[in-house]
């Protein structure tokens, strides 16, 4: 089905129902939730997703899994999507919170065939084993470090995001934890402890998540990597690569 709310077919008796939308350049999706679980796939344009646990940024031709009931936002950046909304007892076991994961070329072509079915497809026929393996290929997807996730601490969440807000690759625990007034050593225990990560690792995911949305709009690796502070393109790039495995000027151009 194309350009059709799941508020209409969610109560359609399949374990999956697929849907295809078109969003105008710069559309936010309101802050709601599913019953269902939803796979959102992007086939073109670059989505920015968010929720009180974080944020994630989804390049073309990869997906982010939202497990059911999970409170998000979307903005969409040229996007065609292809979602499967997934009853939760069918539902492949990727967590309770998002995960930006890898399509495949099996996945992304069954993706595209998922939307052209009746909505009431037969279930002993071949839509039904498309749908079945779609869920097989779901569960065996890769997860990508596209999340920058966010502190329950309301101190730190205020410099987290006024962080995300204007990314600089030279700032420093040490200056945090003065803005925080607690010793270093306080600083780096509660950093880790509300994010899983240390402020180094937080700080390189955060500038490359923050990067893709502005590479797939065309601007030049130049242009980002003096905005957020590095000393040189090569700088960036090699911290890009570390992170990611491909350099920024091929990542969105290679979907596996």
């Amino acid at each position: 089905m194309r350009n059709i709310s799941i508020n209409q077919l969610d109560h359609t008796p399949r374990p999956v129902v697929a849907i295809g939308t078109d969003y105008p350049d710069g559309y936010l999706l309101a802050r709601h939730s599913h019953r269902r679980a939803q796979l959102l796939y992007g086939a073109t344009g670059v989505m920015q997703v968010s929720t009180r646990h974080g944020n994630w940024v989804v390049p073309p031709q990869r997906a982010v899994w939202i497990a059911p009931q999970v409170e998000h936002e979307v903005l969409m950046l040229g996007v065609s999507t292809r979602s499967l909304y997934i009853e939760p007892a069918r539902a492949p076991l990727l967590g309770s919170e998002c995960q930006v994961i890898s399509v495949s070329p099996l996945m992304r072509q069954l993706l595209l065939e998922a939307v052209e079915m009746p909505l009431e497809y037969q279930q002993d026929g071949r839509d039904g084993v498309l749908v079945s393996l779609l869920l097989h290929e779901q569960a065996r997807t890769t997860r990508l470090p596209l999340h920058i996730p966010l502190p329950a601490d309301a101190r730190l969440l205020e410099l987290c995001r006024s962080f995300l807000q204007r990314p600089n690759a030279h700032q420093s625990p040490e200056r945090w934890a003065e803005q925080l007034h607690i010793s270093l050593r306080t600083f780096n225990r509660l950093f880790r402890q509300q994010t899983d990560m240390n402020f180094g690792q937080w700080r390189q995911r955060a500038c490359v998540v923050l990067a893709l949305a502005r590479l797939a709009a065309g601007e030049p690796v130049t242009r980002i990597a003096m905005d957020f502070g590095y000393d040189s393109p090569a700088a960036f790039s090699t911290m890009f690569r570390r992170v990611l495995g491909q350099a920024p000027s091929t990542y969105l151009n290679h979907p596996l």
